[in-house]
């Protein structure tokens, strides 16, 4: 019997010292020929004395403390996690219920300490990857305007390239400091969504005419797919969603390939509509998708690195689409492409 109640305890015990009582009248003979019942009446007085007294042993000095510890433990789970179980009180099996709330407390501190450590671990990438992304255009910069003080600043075929360059750099400092402050507003919530009505197809074609000019750098092609060339009208943030298409075409430029195409779906999933954004490029290893949409995370540093990027882009989409209250998701192949698809709530009247 596994952690029997406290009146379960109290009666095998009677029992065993009425059963041991019977026993010792047997073995001294003083049953004889009396009355079953003149010979079953002390044992069953012994017994029910040694119930009082075993019931009450284990309330006064076990049951009692074990309760104690259990409101204890109870009192700060209500603390820290709860405020629906104010009411609930300790039943009979205080042994069962003790063992049930450590192993909870238990299980949900390990799952706080994996977390934590998880969490940890992010932070120190963190901070690691937001030195090192200052640290490149900050010493380029540096490196720059100490070689003009130097005397380049008087040589006319040398100043004017090293101020590009400077200036290039303070660029992309602007962009990565600009970057940090949208994911900030958007992570704490001060982000006001000014939702309206309007045709995503429509502002897919006004996007890839805003990054058309970068697109023929590489000579990488535009389209929506066939079939998906008709107003789509969504309920969201015009404007957030235009910032969400500019970073997924952006990025299907970064990691696309020399002549390769870039081409936007659209379903109607009944609530919603599913955008989905699909390269023939390079295409991302599995064991990078989980991370993707983390600050910083880049699957391919150097080459994101050289075309500009702050390695916030994915995450300012991911936080924009989740502020909308709807999901962002990734497939992708290494070699053959990658399609990026979000949701968007439909318009009821379209």
């Amino acid at each position: 019997m596994k952690n029997p109640a406290p009146r379960t305890l109290a009666l095998l015990a009677a029992g065993a010292v009425a059963l041991w009582s019977l026993v010792v009248e047997q073995v001294l003979g003083r049953s004889g020929q009396s009355p079953l019942w003149s010979v079953m009446l002390p044992p069953l007085i012994i017994g029910s004395g040694a119930y009082l007294l075993f019931s009450f042993l284990l309330n006064r000095f076990i049951y009692r403390k074990i309760k104690l510890i259990y409101k204890t433990i109870h009192s700060l789970k209500i603390d820290r996690f709860t405020r629906d179980v104010l009411g609930r009180s300790v039943g009979d099996d205080p042994i069962n219920e003790v063992q049930q709330e450590v192993s909870e407390w238990a299980e949900r501190n390990q799952r706080e300490i994996e977390s934590l450590r998880k969490a940890e671990q992010y932070r120190k990438e963190f901070l690691s990857n937001l030195s090192h992304e200052f640290k490149t255009p900050l010493f380029s910069v540096q490196g720059y305007v100490h070689t003009l003080l130097e005397g380049a600043v008087d040589d006319p075929e040398v100043n004017h390239h090293f101020l590009e360059k400077t200036a290039h750099g303070v660029e992309r400092l602007i962009t990565l400091v600009n970057d940090l402050e949208e994911i900030a507003r958007l992570e704490s919530g001060e982000v006001t969504l000014d939702m309206e009505t309007f045709d995503i197809y429509s502002l897919t074609r006004d996007v890839f005419e805003e990054v058309e000019f970068k697109a023929d750098t590489r000579h990488i092609r535009f389209s929506v797919k066939k079939g998906c060339d008709r107003p789509f009208y969504v309920v969201a943030d015009k404007e957030k969603i235009r910032q969400v298409l500019v970073n997924l075409l952006d990025n299907s430029i970064k990691y696309g390939k020399e002549n390769g195409n870039t081409i936007v779906s659209f379903y109607d999933m009944g609530d919603n509509i599913l955008v989905e954004v699909t390269d023939d490029g390079i295409g991302i290893a599995e064991e990078h998708i989980p991370r993707l949409f983390e600050r910083f995370y880049r699957v391919d540093k150097s080459r994101s690195r050289e075309q500009g990027g702050t390695g916030l882009g994915l995450a300012i989409v991911k936080h924009i689409v989740e502020a909308h209250q709807q999901t962002i998701n990734v497939r992708s192949k290494p070699g053959v492409g990658s399609t990026f698809g979000f949701t968007l709530a439909k318009a009821s009247d379209h």
